[in-house]
């Protein structure tokens, strides 16, 4: 990869927030691995782009066949079917198809987010509120409790050790934590939020007790070099060369596009959705993703509150993990990726 692009990702990266790592990996090789304001070691909080490693277990029992990807999640988890859910499928909640963004508001759920019970009984509680039809509607917070819940209903187990035991420690990822341990809290980077009530949101976003939860969707504390890992291992998965995560066929699934060229009726944006990735590749109406507006089609990945991005390129075999402490406003947040996405392209040389 061309030395003078990895340098300007890295100064765009810089100048943008006081803390953060950069990882660039091609062909398996490590071309950039970079930490700057903290220790290589610290941990950064995903915000979404922790939904993938939900998903991925998710997959893993459809490949079991404990789950069906068109069953009802009422088949697996009575409770939910309450309120006009009885008909939402697995496939829906992966592709943010369920009609219900919120368990009833984004306030209720970020306020319950701490409480798994409070959360799922607000779930159980919620009726869907637009038409699937119309598009995806992002479960920014419910995403993570929903396929959680569904997973420790077919398991019998906690979901937290779920993930720990069939992704996290057979990829050897030690830096990675799904409610961060109170051992761990010394090294955990502090978010900053930007613009009106951002110093409300910090004080909740940065108790060590909101870091604890286990919050699938969104609460997953890692390093830059731990979540590279996680997608290498599905790039090679894809290739049939990995370990094992999921099957080539069960990964082609989860990477089919769901909504190509319908915007999300939530987000309001052009997101290419998959069922449990966004996609790369030129969004409709002139909008540049987070993966930057020279990503493949074929990237996959996922954005975390315009602060962390992490994705990989099966055509250029390339992996790109970032991370900071910068929680911005969406349209300056979007771009700033975006920006460091395309200088990263820019640089790659067959």
């Amino acid at each position: 990869m061309g030395g003078s692009a990895l340098d300007r990702a890295l100064a765009l990266s810089v100048a943008w927030s006081n803390r953060g790592q950069l990882r660039v990996e091609r062909h398996g090789v490590v071309a950039l691995d970079a930490a700057w304001g903290c220790d290589p070691g610290a941990l950064f909080w995903l915000f979404s782009a922790s939904k993938p490693f939900i998903a991925v277990l998710v997959f893993r029992y459809v490949e079991r066949g404990m789950l069906r990807l068109d069953a009802p999640v009422a088949d697996y988890w009575p409770e939910f079917g309450d309120n006009g859910k009885q008909n939402i499928t697995v496939r829906q909640v992966l592709q943010h198809r369920t009609g219900m963004p919120t368990a009833g508001s984004a306030l209720g759920d970020a306020l319950a987010m701490s409480n798994w019970r409070r959360s799922v009984e607000r779930i159980e509680r919620a009726a869907p509120k637009l038409d699937p039809d119309r598009g995806p509607a992002y479960q920014f917070l419910i995403y993570g409790f929903l396929l959680g819940e569904l997973l420790q209903r077919v398991a019998g187990r906690p979901v937290e050790e779920l993930l720990r035991e069939q992704l996290l420690e057979p990829l050897g990822l030690h830096d990675t934590f799904v409610g961060l341990p109170d051992a761990e809290w010394p090294r955990h980077i502090p978010v900053h939020v930007d613009g009106p009530g951002g110093g409300i949101a910090q004080s909740v976003l940065n108790r060590q007790v909101t870091r604890a939860a286990v919050i699938p969707s969104a609460g997953i504390s890692t390093t830059a070099a731990d979540i590279g890992v996680f997608y290498r291992a599905l790039l090679d998965d894809r290739a049939g060369l990995g370990p094992g995560l999921l099957r080539p066929e069960t990964l082609a699934t989860a990477l089919v596009p769901s909504n190509e060229r319908q915007m999300d009726v939530f987000a309001r944006a052009p997101i290419r959705w998959s069922a449990g990735f966004q996609l790369g590749g030129v969004r409709w109406g002139s909008r540049t993703g987070p993966m930057g507006r020279l990503s493949s089609p074929l990237a996959f990945g996922h954005n975390g509150s315009n602060c962390c991005l992490a994705w990989a390129d099966p055509e250029r075999d390339l992996v790109v993990s970032y991370l900071t402490d910068r929680v911005p406003r969406s349209g300056p947040g979007i771009r700033q990726l975006a920006k460091v996405s395309d200088a990263i392209l820019a640089g790659v040389v067959d």
